[in-house]
């Protein structure tokens, strides 16, 4: 068969001497490979089923083509297409994962040394990665102790006149308190990047979350609730006239608008807040785009499974009151459910949540607080800071974290597995109760 066009650098049509844009094509058995990987399985009838596909492969080699492209193509297009219309979006990027799309945002704030990004205290290190490399001072807001978000009253005692961007992280796939954050955002002219990683679907106030920031990153890590083949990330933005932009800024900054003489293209710095910046490369793939698509199709379904498996985890923790079960949301908060947040009471329960997640690992019930607060790590200090300082200006951080809060898991588990969870931290937590540990 006829291969397609594939790459605007070379011509793989009609060409009596074709330049194919991909340089090694699968083949039969390196696709058979790639179902072994995502299709696992053992013993007689799992290789007898395998032999038959082998089979049915080879056929289908004889009568098909390779793709053109295998990134940044037409299934790149239509997974953008597809968030943006899932998001009620326009111009949605798709790049390698969050941290990318969170570092395009970072680098159109211009952000540069002695500049700060409040960001919060437990959140993942990809929240901080950018600021932290180019110098920027980061200042970390404490944590709501309801939801280990992101505390807008502490937000704004932490705002000064060198504050560029608040990043906001939705934890778990549970809304910030959005509309006071935009408030001082607005105010002080602030940017404003949701880390809504965990996020996607989520809603705050009918809006959907990572929309309502100028900037809103979303992960589809292979632990998220939907995955892009194990890496993957959207870009968002409400900035006027930047989605364009950051078309540009995935991949180096092609343009093709004005090319050079005898070229194809020109290369552009991209517009930032207050000056250009360079682009990187964060290109994404065709394999993870489909990936990405299939999975958007079933989200909404997704997050009613997991919201299920909450309600029945509040329902059953409603038996002792030292467990404070998971806020499951309201017509102005409607999570993901990624994580479930299991908090405890210490002095009702007789003891901390050291003692609690000892206990629960030992009935082989999978739990942890899924981020540490980020001020703990070594990056962070041998970049100058005092953790112990910080920690005097974050104290529900440094209370929720080592005395009240875990996660627990919320999919892919039988209703077996989901009740000997249940039952595992009623008894944990009354042994506690019973023994003062």
């Amino acid at each position: 068969m006829r291969k397609k066009p594939s790459d605007f650098r070379y011509n793989t049509g009609d060409a009596r001497v074709p330049w194919a844009a991909v340089g090694e094509n699968y083949n039969v058995s390196d696709i058979l490979e790639i179902i072994k990987f995502l299709m696992q399985g053992e013993g007689p009838e799992y290789e007898e089923a395998l032999r038959a596909v082998r089979a049915q492969l080879e056929k289908l080699d004889k009568v098909s083509s390779p793709p053109g492209k295998l990134s940044l193509g037409d299934k790149v297009s239509e997974a953008e297409a597809a968030v943006d219309e899932y998001l009620k979006t326009k111009g949605s990027l798709f790049v390698t994962n969050a941290t990318a799309a969170f570092e395009i945002a970072y680098k159109y704030a211009n952000l540069k040394e002695g500049d700060e990004v409040i960001v919060p205290a437990i959140t993942f290190v990809a929240t901080m990665a950018y600021p932290l490399s180019v110098g920027a001072k980061l200042v970390f807001a404490d944590v709501d102790p309801k939801t280990i978000n992101m505390d807008p009253k502490d937000v704004e005692r932490k705002i000064t006149s060198k504050t560029k961007m608040i990043v906001p992280v939705h934890i778990g796939g549970y809304p910030v308190d959005m509309d006071p954050i935009m408030e001082l955002a607005e105010k002080h002219d602030i940017l404003v990047l949701e880390d809504a990683a965990h996020a996607f679907g989520a809603r705050y106030k009918g809006r959907m979350v990572g929309t309502i920031g100028h900037f809103g990153g979303f992960s589809f890590h292979e632990v998220k609730n939907i995955t892009s083949f194990g890496e993957g990330g959207i870009l968002c933005t409400s900035i006027d006239g930047f989605a364009d932009e950051m078309k540009r800024a995935r991949f180096l900054g092609l343009d093709f608008s004005e090319p050079i003489k005898n070229w194809l293209y020109n290369v552009s710095p991209i517009r930032g807040k207050y000056h250009p910046f360079v682009p990187g490369n964060c290109s994404s793939t065709e394999i993870q785009a489909l990936g990405l698509k299939l999975q958007i199709e079933r989200n909404d379904k997704i997050i009613a499974e997991r919201k299920r498996a909450a309600e029945y985890l509040n329902s059953r923790f409603a038996e002792n009151d030292a467990i404070i079960p998971q806020d499951l949301g309201n017509e102005d908060y409607e999570p993901t459910f990624h994580l479930y947040l299991l908090q405890i009471d210490p002095e009702k329960a007789g003891g901390d949540i050291q003692t609690f997640k000892k206990l629960l690992a030992e009935k082989g019930v999978t739990n942890i607080p899924h981020f540490g607060p980020l001020y703990k790590f070594r990056i962070v200090e041998e970049m100058g800071y005092d953790p112990d300082e910080i920690a005097k200006t974050c104290p529900v951080c440094e209370e929720v974290f080592n005395r009240r809060f875990t996660h627990l898991p919320l999919y892919g588990l039988t209703d077996e597995q989901l009740e000997y969870m249940a039952d595992s931290v009623l008894e944990c937590v009354k042994i506690m109760q019973e023994n003062r540990i």
